[in-house]
């Protein structure tokens, strides 16, 4: 009786599984880096066209002319539909129509790279509506930072697709971010090193969260992942669930108390995540280092906080890189193999991310 009802469940088991589609499986399982093939999405050329969208927050109608200026400034045609103007509470439309706007500018053959026009909070709202399966069939750039951290690791994660942390469109014309993103997306290399503005270091003088300093030497290799600290987190026992096993970890926020990057880095560990990874690379932290007009006594500086939570993992692992909430935001690439040197404190994109 005990080996017949086995068998039982092992055949429904099976039966189960064939019955769901692909798509809600997928939606439902987390998906490891060993599970899938990666995809490089082709690079851009001189008049590509560029697809605005706003995932999350809403867009002011100034926020948006200014997008629109600055793609043409580097020398593409942005596109966008009339939902980017939507507003819904504190976001750009509907769950729904957020989505929609987005797949339907992956399933536009036209566009050839999507970049999001705003950050703020929303993206994780509108994961399980993600086409990830046209996504697949129609690989395209994506790329922006902040509360789209959510949507850039969730595509990699659940299609292979190798997508960008790097500047939203009204960020992109500056002189060090144009510079990056064209070096990465247009005119792509291998072994590119990436290397941190100077300029950072120079605020340091006046704002500590722009000091870049080493916190556990050594090398390390691996896939990149990562980006805001709030939103890693935010990810946790989800089926979106950033995979950190073996992977460059990159990590940044803005406006946290020491305390709460304390509180973020100590889930991070607690999980067993952030243990399993290769090695750690944090931007900037803007306006994070308040202990010295904290609310809270007696506060750590943000410095303490970090090398303290971070030193007894013994992985490589470094501070202030030129990327995040800053001026100087550089663009790098999620699923992309690299190596972190943390003695010299660079990035090197071992393969060019893109076709």
């Amino acid at each position: 009786m005990y080996i017949r009802s086995l068998l039982l469940k092992i055949l429904f088991g099976l039966s189960f599984a064939f019955l769901i589609p692909n798509g809600l499986w997928a939606q439902n399982t987390p998906i490891r880096e060993e599970q899938r093939l990666t995809i490089k999405p082709a690079r851009l050329h001189p008049g590509d066209k560029i697809g605005l969208v706003a995932p999350a927050w809403l867009v002011t109608e100034s926020d948006l002319q200014l997008s629109i200026e600055r793609i043409k400034q580097l020398g593409f045609q942005p596109v966008y539909s009339d939902k980017i103007r939507g507003k819904h509470g504190y976001f750009s439309g509907t769950d729904k129509e957020r989505a929609d706007d987005f797949n339907n500018m992956i399933k536009n053959p036209e566009v050839k790279a999507i970049i999001f026009v705003s950050g703020g909070y929303g993206c994780t709202r509108i994961l399980d509506r993600i086409d990830y399966e046209a996504i697949k069939r129609n690989p395209k750039i994506i790329m922006g930072f902040s509360d789209c951290t959510a949507l850039i690791n969730a595509i990699h994660q659940q299609t292979g697709l190798i997508t960008f942390h790097g500047p939203i469109s009204r960020t992109i014309h500056q002189g060090y971010n144009r510079q990056q993103f064209e070096n990465l997306l247009v005119n792509p290399t291998d072994k590119y090193v990436i290397k941190s503005t100077d300029d950072d270091l120079r605020k340091s003088a006046n704002d500590k969260t722009s000091d870049r300093y080493t916190i556990t030497p050594g090398k390390a290799q691996g896939k990149l992942a990562g980006g805001n600290l709030t939103l890693i987190c935010s990810m946790i026992g989800t089926p979106y669930q950033i995979d950190l096993k073996d992977k460059i970890v990159m990590i940044e926020d803005i406006g946290e108390e020491p305390y709460r990057i304390d509180r973020m880095l100590t889930q991070l560990i607690a999980s067993g995540e952030l243990s399993k990874a290769a090695g750690i690379a944090f931007g900037i932290c803007k306006g994070c280092d308040k202990s010295a007009k904290s609310s809270t006594p007696n506060s750590f500086t943000l410095r303490q906080v970090i090398e303290e939570r971070i030193k007894q993992l013994n992985i490589p692992a470094v501070y202030g890189l030129s990327f995040g909430h800053n001026i100087n935001n550089f663009t790098f690439p999620i699923g992309s193999d690299a190596e972190l040197n943390a003695d010299k404190q660079t990035i090197t994109l071992i393969k060019k991310p893109v076709q």
